[in-house]
């Protein structure tokens, strides 16, 4: 299957910055500066720039040099567009690296501050066997569950370290503290869905977000990606 350019529908990609050690403070202060040149950007429907964490982590860290972006566009053509002309991109084009990947909707959904940015795009087929998966979740922590949702992130992010299928990883989040995400690659569905739904410490956890209400709005989903531009850590995790 290749989740490339569908002619005229919604589309969403995710973008991986890394700045020069020497640059990271004005790497951050794009995260506010940013925002202006991206709600004047065409065909732009929904953005959020994030911080990040360090390396693979997915608990509580902080990596100054290193920022992010989701987005959704109302078609390929947009996406394309920003990646040529935009003054964004094109700093992100000078950075130490850039990642950016398409992403076509398998399944999923849910609330981002209010806003249900995945709505409008139609879902594709889900990739077939050995194919990579893309999965977005986020979340704003409850004030009450902050404390026992930073005591279980450790031992998640070791967990999902170790899966087995896992390409690659980043937690990102947004000011204030609370607002959490994590994007990350996967070799296929199958080694997904055995950390997801086999991994003791991710399903306990799991459990308690429930049970114990964590998360205000929250959502998760599931994409077939394809690599656009850049590099992740020096390589294409999708190969």
């Amino acid at each position: 299957m290749d989740p490339g350019p569908v002619a005229m529908a919604p589309v969403a990609s995710f973008h991986l910055v890394r700045h020069p050690a020497r640059r990271a403070a004005s790497g951050l202060a794009r995260l506010g500066l940013d925002r202006r040149p991206l709600a004047r950007t065409p065909g732009l429907r929904f953005w959020r720039l994030m911080g990040t964490g360090r390396g693979r982590t997915t608990s509580l860290s902080v990596d100054p040099a290193r920022t992010a972006m989701f987005a959704v566009w109302d078609d390929d053509a947009a996406l394309d567009g920003f990646l040529r002309t935009s003054p964004v991109a094109a700093r992100w084009g000078r950075a130490e690296e850039h990642y950016a990947v398409r992403l076509r909707l398998v399944r999923g959904g849910g609330r981002w501050r209010g806003v249900e940015p995945l709505r409008d795009l139609a879902p594709v087929a889900a990739p077939g066997p050995g194919e990579p998966v893309a999965v977005l979740t986020r979340a704003d922590v409850r004030l009450p569950a902050w404390r026992p949702f930073v005591g279980a992130g450790r031992p998640v992010s070791d967990a999902l370290g170790r899966a087995d299928g896992l390409l690659a990883v980043a937690g990102v989040g947004e000011a204030p503290l609370g607002r959490q995400a994590t994007f990350s690659l996967w070799r296929d569905a199958a080694a997904l869905e055995a950390f997801a739904y086999a991994d003791p410490t991710h399903v306990e956890v799991i459990r308690r977000t429930r049970a114990e209400r964590w998360y205000g709005d929250e959502l998760f989903a599931r994409f077939a990606p394809r690599t656009i531009a850049g590099t992740w850590d020096g390589r294409d995790p999708l190969g």
